[in-house]
């Protein structure tokens, strides 16, 4: 199984959850979607599978610093080209696991996925 963590280097979440799967000596690829971009049909396929208020992050400085109009009626499609264009506005860290993604850090859903 090939996974990939998507995230921002040094956001202390993906920190922790680097730390939770180094700890359990399970191998991943990290792609810092700062750094490297992320394109819309990954994150529609993101979208479609957990649903755009689950992946966009909008509790974060970057989504709060929208003005008002930005924010209103947002939509999936919507969501995803808010998110192309301000990558920090996707929740951390996006685990691909293949067949399933898991959105955000708890150390019980990551153990479920990998018992």
């Amino acid at each position: 199984m090939t996974i990939t963590m998507y995230g921002i280097k040094n956001c202390d979440t993906i920190k922790k959850a680097r730390t939770w799967l180094e700890g359990q000596g399970i191998a991943y690829t990290f792609h810092d979607y700062k750094a490297l971009g992320i394109d819309a049909e990954t994150l529609k396929g993101w979208v479609e599978e957990q649903g755009w208020e689950v992946v966009l992050n909008r509790a974060g400085t970057t989504f709060r610093a929208l003005p008002d109009a930005d924010k209103q009626g947002i939509d999936a499609d919507k969501a995803v080209s808010l998110m192309v264009a301000n990558p920090s506005m996707i929740k951390r860290p996006v685990l691909d696991l293949g067949s399933k993604r898991l959105v955000g850090f708890k150390p019980d859903a990551y153990a479920a996925a990998f018992a």
